[in-house]
């Protein structure tokens, strides 16, 4: 049989999974909610048995799964316990990659999921063209990875890269991180929604007033802000000046070749990158702040699951 891995990108919102071939060609994919209602134990258990549907799949097509790799949201240890998730957190303090492996009876790697995806886009997408390059995240939260001289930067601890908590408005918005003002509560694809709504709260005219609060998703701020809408323009380059903001100063910190902004939000970039490169120019110094392309991920929904099945070891001849 041909080995394969199975790759998982768990979000906020959703959980997808595939199988992975030895050349990061995607087989069979699946996708449900992230649902976390029931507690840990409840959702663990739905989580196997959807990959244990892939692993069915796998077998009928002559494919034997090698390995799991997952990347998830949050502060996770290099043994796969999740020590804080501020978007998932029925995950903190949890051994994802222990109870996970126990149940499949398969090796397990659990990583963050923007490293995941920074991992992927490296591999396989937008970050190929870099030596060293930061990926930002744009989903339920803001997430970030850093890749420095084609090596996965994760820090002493495993917390580099955690450029969505990065205070860009002080006292501002409270976060689940605990701090107030992060980055992820001005630039998430979450946050696009949150700042029309609170746009047309205050008055300001938009074609998405005849969309229910609960209903408005990033996808239709940009949708709206490509047909002229004014409110849905204005938040895409308030959002676009706080990730500008905040690469600016990692310009200044790290000099890096690039940054690959992926996720959620991606489809609105071009929107957003005006005033991103504004913003960044005006914070980073002229030397690094020219050298940094700022450019859309190319591998959309694959990135996290490609890195995943990467960081399981399964591409390790790349």
């Amino acid at each position: 049989m041909t080995p394969v891995a199975i790759g998982i990108d768990l979000g906020g919102t959703n959980c997808r999974a595939a199988l992975v071939g030895r050349q990061g060609r995607i087989g069979a994919m699946s996708r449900r909610p992230t649902r976390m209602a029931a507690g840990y134990s409840a959702w663990l258990e739905e989580l196997a048995e959807g990959i244990e549907a892939l692993l069915r799949q796998g077998r009928a097509l002559g494919l034997m799964v090698a390995a799991v790799g997952m990347g998830a949201p949050g502060l996770i240890t290099a043994d796969g316990t999740v020590v804080t998730s501020p978007n998932l957190p029925a995950l903190d303090g949890r051994p994802l990659a222990v109870d996970l492996a126990e149940r499949l009876q398969l090796p397990v790697v659990v990583a963050n999921d923007a490293n995941a995806i920074a991992w992927g886009e490296a591999l396989f997408g937008a970050g190929r063209d870099f030596t060293s390059f930061l990926t930002m995240t744009l989903g339920t939260g803001v997430g970030g990875g850093l890749v420095l001289g084609r090596r996965l930067w994760l820090g002493a601890d495993g917390a580099a890269g955690e450029v969505g908590h990065w205070t860009v408005v002080p006292d501002g918005r409270p976060c689940g991180c605990g701090n107030r003002g992060c980055l992820e509560q001005y630039a998430s694809a979450r946050a696009l929604a949150v700042l029309a709504r609170e746009r047309m709260d205050a008055g300001e005219p938009s074609a998405l007033a005849q969309i229910a609060a609960a209903e408005l998703t990033s996808r239709q701020v940009g949708d709206a802000a490509r047909q002229g809408d004014a409110l849905a323009l204005a938040v895409l380059e308030e959002a676009g000046g706080y990730l500008g903001q905040v690469l600016g100063g990692i310009a200044n910190l790290l000099n890096l070749d690039g940054a690959v902004i992926a996720g959620g939000a991606v489809d609105s970039f071009d929107l957003m990158h005006p005033a991103i490169l504004r913003e960044l120019r005006r914070h980073a110094f002229a030397v690094p702040g020219r050298r940094l392309a700022v450019v859309p991920g190319r591998l959309g929904d694959e990135a996290g699951i490609l890195g995943a099945a990467a960081l399981a070891g399964f591409f390790e001849q790349l």
